[in-house]
């Protein structure tokens, strides 16, 4: 297929050895620890006086925020993020959040209101429920308690992002948390941004952080002068809060170990190919953002990959999405629906939008994916963005054994078990089989003792 101004990776399932061309997909979209630009290898000699690897980055930092506590995490700040803070001025003041609230656009702050209450909606529909099941002479129960604190990292190096606000805060908030503190790079995209400030006032988040990276993820597991412990860490990041998540994780709880952006479109005959042109470069204009292209019609291929080639020079971020797409994006040929079926579960796509004719029958054979979404109108954006459901995701194939962030993730759940002597009674000879088969003998006497009594 030819490249019509777009070097994007091409595999052709009838000719190509597919089994190679996909490991060599998944392996360029697996997260990985290793991989830093030759920009960000100079950075790192320059803040730490040696060429260290950013699991090493991370591991020293961290440390260091274990040990030293708000000095660590304000030294790092200074150093890597160039922010001149105190432990007095870390925290945004309350005065800050009221005065980008009252100066915000009205258009927005509707936005954000119409959009939380997508949210909520959605979130108490899916919220676990207590449940009791009655056995003999007692019950079971699972009971769900929310946390206490949660810890949210949003972004703020390229780009403003209240929508992370919104897709992590709200599922918290509708699960009963307490207690929700944001932190944000000390930029004009995190934490001085009026936008993102003002979303948290209309939220009513009162604690806000002028911190980001590792030593950020570091403050909130250890705990540290003016940011107190939290339970569990999510929200999205670059390499190093990743990391960072990864490394305190048991400390704490962590929501997921994200990698870059990334999304699988399938295609037909009845897709508009000026409709998927951008639904590949949403994900690739994040940089690095992964989009994956697949479909059995070449001439849908085609038409789609010269779409993508015209409207690059459309968008903002024309050239980061350029090298987006032409290092981690691919377009693959499938012999038929079920070939490219069963290569979008392989790659277990933190993305699956399904742009299809028959998109329902076709996502039944897709197990393995962060979110679905179906048919022509259903662009990723509106999860992105305003659906309902959150756009903290697994990426890297994590889809085949986790699942997106909810409300339900801000859950406890912890078992109940009550009974009366009939109902001890009925229980107690296998009590004592496999107490007695494992040797564990004051497991089975916990019973006898019981039956022996009046």
């Amino acid at each position: 297929m030819p490249s019509r101004g777009l070097n994007i990776d091409r595999i052709d399932s009838r000719r190509d050895d597919i089994r190679a061309a996909m490991d060599r997909l998944r392996r360029r979209l697996s997260p990985r620890g290793d991989v830093v630009s030759q920009a960000g290898r100079q950075r790192t000699i320059d803040v730490f006086g040696e060429p260290l690897s950013p699991v090493q980055v991370v591991e020293r930092i961290c440390g260091d925020v274990a040990q030293r506590g708000i000095a660590a995490v304000l030294d790092y700040s200074a150093r890597i993020d160039r922010a001149d803070l105190t432990a007095e001025t870390l925290r945004v003041p309350a005065e800050e959040l009221t005065e980008a609230h009252a100066g915000a656009d009205a258009e927005l702050l509707a936005a954000v209101r119409r959009i939380r209450e997508n949210i909520r909606s959605f979130q108490e529909a899916i919220l676990h429920k207590d449940v009791r099941v009655g056995r003999p002479g007692g019950y079971l129960g699972q009971r769900y308690r929310p946390l206490r604190r949660v810890g949210i990292c949003v972004p703020g190096g390229a780009a403003a992002y209240p929508s992370t606000v919104l897709m992590t805060a709200v599922p918290a908030q509708v699960a009963g948390v307490e207690q929700i503190a944001i932190v944000a790079p000390p930029t004009p995209f995190g934490a001085y941004n009026p936008d993102l400030l003002a979303t948290c006032h209309e939220l009513g988040i009162t604690e806000v952080y002028r911190v980001g990276g590792a030593q950020a993820v570091a403050a909130m597991a250890y705990g540290v002068q003016g940011i107190e412990r939290v339970d569990k860490i999510v929200g999205p990041g670059n390499l190093f809060v990743a990391l960072a998540k990864k490394h305190v994780y048991g400390e704490v709880d962590i929501d997921s170990i994200a990698g870059p952006s990334e999304v699988v479109v399938i295609v037909d005959e009845s897709t508009r190919p000026d409709y998927t042109a951008y639904d590949l470069l949403a994900q690739a204009e994040h940089a690095p953002g992964a989009s994956v292209l697949i479909g059995w019609d070449e001439a849908v291929l085609e038409a789609t990959v010269a779409a993508v080639a015209r409207q690059l020079d459309q968008i903002d971020r024309g050239d980061l999405a350029r090298q987006s797409l032409e290092d981690f994006g691919a377009v693959i040929l499938a012999r038929d629906a079920d070939e490219a079926c069963r290569l979008a579960d392989e790659i277990a796509p933190e993305h699956l939008h399904i742009a299809t004719d028959n998109a329902e029958a076709l996502a039944e054979k897709i197990p393995h994916a962060g979110a679905v979404f179906l048919g022509n109108w259903t662009p990723v954006a509106l999860g992105d963005y305003a659906a309902g459901p959150s756009h903290v995701l697994p990426t890297g194939g994590t889809a085949r054994f986790a699942s997106g962030l909810s409300a339900n993730d801000f859950l406890r759940a912890n078992s109940v078990l009550c009974f009366d002597r009939q109902g001890m009674t009925h229980l107690a000879e296998d009590v004592r089989t496999l107490a007695t088969k494992e040797g564990l003998t004051a497991h089975r006497a916990s019973v006898e003792i019981r039956l022996e009594e009046e």
